[in-house]
């Protein structure tokens, strides 16, 4: 039996990954602790398990093998430190953790401990971007030369998203940081490694953080990709666009097809099509990190994915706030 405990229900995710535990063979949520007293306690009442007040009780506790953290984003490290030290395996939302210097204090503990660690990166396991990375790898379009993510809905507008993903010192940014970091991931995974960042972001709805936002990146290989995100776009769907000196790949849109055109195809493919199969969805995230600790399976999403999110979410942070063109040794040195 895998007993987990839950750190935090600040984040949006944080009940849907105990759902997704509680229907995993062989694990047990057993206690939850949250800074907020309150919302911890209300939680743990639901599951019917224990609450701690304090962060080191539930770290010592012999029923906590491993800890989900969906603590607000500038504890992270205090969070999960202390529970690398503490032997515990870790599964966390992103990102890792506002700064690149706190990211590699976090890998540092964890590397130490040797536990089982997985950032939560799910559009890295949807077949749709499966197929771009097929197409990107085995250079079916030829050379990329832009890649276009767009990923943005209405919490802001609508008004359903919590009032304390507005706080710039709990999230360390707003839209960009939040749901932005999809394609900042995705972004890396797909042209790698990034040269210089600049960014735009303006507020809508007079919240203290962004809710609309763009981030252009370029790459070594001479790719941009640009990356739009915000929470004032209603019926906004998902699009991932890639553009190579022989053809083009379309992903999402209103209609949710793939379509591919490359000068590379045979006479008989000519034009758009669209694949009829696609590469299988890969286990979520969570999964991936139970099977990683129970089974010793491949956890894909580390501690180097984790850092490269923060190393490009620090970038564009600073090239808003200081209105310039950031280069990424400005982070990295």
């Amino acid at each position: 039996m895998l007993n987990v405990a839950m750190l935090s229900y600040w984040h949006v995710h944080a009940e849907g990954y105990a759902r997704q535990l509680k229907k995993i063979d062989g694990v047990n949520i057993t206690a939850i602790w949250d800074e907020n007293v309150d919302r911890g306690r209300e939680q743990a009442q639901k599951l019917g398990i224990a609450f701690e007040e304090e962060l080191d009780n539930i770290l010592n506790r012999d029923d906590v093998d491993a800890v989900v953290v969906n603590a607000p984003t500038n504890l992270h490290t205090q969070v999960m430190v202390p529970a690398a030290r503490a032997g515990k395996h870790i599964f966390t939302e992103k990102v890792l953790a506002i700064t690149v210097r706190e990211c590699k204090e976090i890998a540092e503990a964890v590397e130490e401990s040797g536990v089982k660690f997985c950032i939560s990166y799910p559009q890295r396991t949807m077949p749709y971007n499966l197929f771009a990375k097929k197409v990107v790898d085995e250079g079916l379009i030829g050379d990329i030369t832009l890649l276009r993510i767009r990923n943005a809905h209405n919490g802001s507008v609508a008004d359903w998203l919590p009032e304390h993903f507005y706080d710039p010192i709990e999230c360390g940014g707003g839209a960009m940081m939040d749901l932005g970091a999809h394609g900042m991931y995705l972004a890396r995974w797909l042209l790698g490694e990034p040269l210089r960042v600049n960014s735009m972001f303006n507020n809508y709805t007079d919240r203290p953080v962004e809710d609309n936002a763009v981030s252009i990146i370029e790459f070594k290989n001479r790719a941009m990709a640009i990356n739009e995100t915000g929470f004032v776009s209603s019926h906004s769907p998902y699009s991932l666009e890639l553009y190579g000196t022989e053809g083009s790949l379309f992903v999402g849109g209103p209609e949710n097809k793939v379509r591919l055109i490359s000068d590379k195809m045979d006479n008989k493919f000519k034009g758009w099509i669209t694949p009829t199969e696609l590469p299988k969805a890969l286990p979520s995230p969570i999964e991936q990190w139970v099977d990683g600790i129970v089974h010793n399976k491949q956890i894909i999403f580390g501690l180097e994915d984790g850092i490269w999110l923060t190393e490009l979410m620090e970038a564009a942070y600073m090239s808003y706030k200081e209105k310039r063109v950031v280069e990424m040794d400005e982070i990295i040195s």
